[in-house]
């Protein structure tokens, strides 16, 4: 009875030996495995059973991103100006070996080394080329954190500036050198503006001046066209006059009683004094004797017709 009770607390211990010795890694992580204190193997994700005694996990790693934002660092530019420059890192394992292994404690390596290049980097570089140079100077550091990282398994994925602060009286002058600069803009974007609006407004008097010019310069000419149209209506009358004057024609005495009736809308009462020409002075005395002929005539018609009527 008592050696089945020790066979099973045996089997018992033994079960939890087993139990207590099976390891699970999950996803993204890595554990370093140490065979009786040197470097046995790296497990990746999945189910892994270590011996016991024998084997023991020496580091657990994880392999995702890691963000690491470092304090402030104090550096001097080239033209001597004391500023605070903090930084954050971004970077990965890829190697849990050398990541154990490599450096006693990589955060604080990866940190002294950022500060020690960012001096040597913002050393070479004026305030103004610091304040807007932050593209260059984040791919100078990640260009030297990962080459000297690359032995402990770290890659260096980018690195970011995160804040870039000059002395207080640096930042007063540099309020007001910005307050300057938008002031003059301010005042050349006025400037462009009232010469713009000078220039439309000269352009638009221009315009109107052509305009006014063209709209007078069309009125004379339809005036001139409209005088010139009467003025050949009124020949065309008198060159149609003369022409059935001329189909029809006239004697010099029917002539000669035109040329009078010319005369006396010559006169029109307002005249005093009108010289007749001799010629038409003679034709005047004939055209009297005709009158009278013409006159005795019509008596002596009347006297006729009168005797008729008695008789």
């Amino acid at each position: 009875m008592g050696k089945a009770i020790a066979i099973g607390v045996l089997i018992v211990l033994i079960i939890l030996l087993i139990i207590t010795n099976i390891r699970i890694v999950p996803q993204a992580n890595a554990f370093v495995i140490e065979r009786l204190g040197a470097f046995h193997e790296t497990w990746q994700v999945g189910l892994h059973f270590k011996i016991p005694l024998i084997d023991k996990v020496a580091k657990r790693v994880s392999l995702k991103e890691h963000v690491i934002d470092f304090p402030p660092q104090p550096v001097i530019t080239k033209d001597n100006v004391t500023i605070e420059i903090d930084t954050v890192v971004f970077f990965q394992i890829t190697d849990p070996k050398l990541f154990a292994y490599g450096v006693e404690n990589p955060m604080s390596a990866i940190e002294n080394l950022s500060a020690t290049t960012l001096r040597n980097i913002i050393g070479d570089l004026e305030l103004d080329g610091t304040l807007t140079g932050r593209e260059t100077i984040n791919s100078k550091i990640r260009i030297v954190l990962d080459e000297a990282t690359d032995a402990w398994g770290i890659k260096i994925n980018r690195v970011e500036v995160k804040n870039i602060t000059p002395p207080k009286d640096i930042q007063i002058a540099m309020e007001k050198q910005m307050r300057a600069e938008r002031e003059r803009r301010e005042a050349i974007l006025r400037a462009e503006g009232e010469k713009k609006s000078a220039i439309l407004i000269a352009e638009g008097s221009k315009e109107s001046t052509i305009l006014e010019a063209e709209a007078a310069k069309e009125a004379q000419i339809k005036r001139a066209e409209g005088e010139s149209e009467a003025i050949r209506l009124v020949q065309q009358a008198t060159a149609d006059g003369i022409r059935m004057i001329t189909e029809s024609a006239p004697t010099k005495e029917v002539l000669t009683l035109k040329s009078l009736e010319s005369f006396e809308k010559a006169a029109d009462g307002k005249a005093t004094k009108i010289i007749i020409p001799s010629e038409i002075q003679g034709i005047a005395g004939i055209a009297s004797s005709l009158t009278e002929i013409v006159e005795g005539t019509k008596g002596e018609k009347k006297i006729a017709s009168a005797r008729i009527k008695a008789e």
